[in-house]
């Protein structure tokens, strides 16, 4: 998440909305986001009902978390890329900036 608000100025470019999605509380994300010196992007709470945004999006697994995924939704909402890794990787922004791009070809 820092390095997607380290970048925020590169998705601005795009005319990207960077936000990130939990299924923790909102008081977990709000302590959470103030541990890493805050986010200037929203971080929503996907609490109640537990994982309903992770399930539409089929992210939700059956231990009750979600994966770690990344999606690139364009202004018409259609889903224009998916990146669904292990927790503890995360694709360079670079890669999110060139498909970003292809949304402007």
């Amino acid at each position: 998440m820092p390095a997607y608000e380290e970048d925020l100025s590169e998705f601005d470019r795009y005319d990207a909305q960077v936000m990130g999605i939990s299924i923790d509380s909102i008081f977990s994300n709000k302590a959470w986001a103030e541990s890493l010196g805050g986010l200037s992007y929203p971080l929503l709470s996907d609490f109640f009902p537990h994982g309903h945004v992770a399930l539409q999006y089929n992210v939700l697994r059956r231990e009750g978390f979600a994966e770690r995924a990344i999606f690139i939704i364009d202004k018409q909402g259609v889903i224009r890329y998916v990146d669904v890794h292990e927790i503890g990787d995360q694709p360079k922004n670079s890669v999110l900036f060139e498909e970003l791009k292809k949304l402007d070809d």
